[in-house]
């Protein structure tokens, strides 16, 4: 599904994220690629982005392999993880948004002689997304580090609560996908990420009554309101995104379609006889992994 036009990638784990971001774009379209994942294609009135949606489920390494996927699919400019999270910093209200600087694998580390030294991989936002979101959102939001497990933390009188105070007390929030999406990004050309998270409970065992409150639609919508507000903000680079069209022998919505276009003359194999023009050997993204 790769577009002339300027596209970005918008990535939620729970349905309630999904549709907290779809209720905000017009002119969707739903798209599917050949794997079975599903993606709504929509648009906000007066901006030049294509918008592409997709829901990677829970856990980092749904994300990390979604994200690659939707990178190979769609090629987008940036791509965001839009959701909800936990609260570390007990000065954060409920629907407080956090972008994430700098998101932490916490579960990084080495045990020996019953002590745990950790060794923490950790990934920082896009300077460009940053740039934007910071004009966008400078009074409306946190620009904090976030810490992301495989974990729901409802305790703050647990080990990981003292653990994470310990070893990254400069984390705001905790949540579950950010390190898969952000490395995935990452290795994926550089592509320009951001988190965006809206602060549903406050990870202190009150989960339950907050969330039946109301709390986790709320952090949703104002996390899907602040991306909205970034892409307002944020610019198209020069020239669209990547446009291929379908090669030869290739299935139409495979990431690895080949990049075709233009008055030249393509082929593949064995040429013999003698060409005019231009002769271009382009094989796209073969060999490049889907995730």
């Amino acid at each position: 599904m790769p577009s002339a036009e300027p596209t970005v990638a918008v990535l939620t784990a729970l349905p309630l994220e999904y549709k907290a971001v779809k209720a905000l774009l017009t002119d969707i379209e739903e798209v599917a690629h050949d794997d079975g994942t599903y993606a709504d294609v929509g648009r906000v009135p007066g901006l030049p982005w294509r918008i592409a949606l997709v829901r990677t489920g829970v856990g980092v390494l749904n994300a990390s392999t979604v994200t690659m996927r939707v990178n190979n699919w769609f090629r987008p400019q940036a791509a965001f993880f839009v959701g909800i999270a936990g609260r570390l910093d007990k000065d954060l209200e409920i629907g407080t948004v956090v972008v994430a600087s700098k998101v932490y694998a916490i579960h990084g580390g080495k045990l020996r002689d019953g002590r745990f030294d950790v060794r923490p991989a950790s990934w920082q936002v896009s300077y460009r997304l940053e740039q934007a979101a910071g004009k966008a959102l400078e009074d409306t939001a946190e620009f904090k580090p976030i810490a992301v497990g495989d974990v729901v933390l409802d305790d703050d009188k647990a080990e990981l609560a003292s653990f994470l105070q310990k070893h990254y007390q400069d984390a705001v929030a905790i949540e579950m996908e950010g390190t898969g999406f952000a490395h995935a990004a990452h290795v994926s050309e550089h592509l320009n990420a951001m988190i965006i998270r809206g602060v549903s409970d406050k990870a202190d065992g009150t989960k339950g009554d907050t969330d039946k409150d109301g709390s986790q639609a709320l952090a949703a919508s104002k996390a899907a309101e602040a991306l909205i507000a970034v892409l307002r903000k944020l610019k198209p680079v020069d020239g669209p995104t990547a446009a291929p069209t379908t090669a030869p022998g290739a299935h139409a919505g495979r990431p690895e379609a080949a990049t075709y276009g233009g008055d030249h003359i393509s082929h593949h194999g064995t040429f013999n006889g003698p060409v005019t023009g231009k002769i271009v050997n382009h094989y796209g993204d073969q060999g490049r992994s889907q995730g």
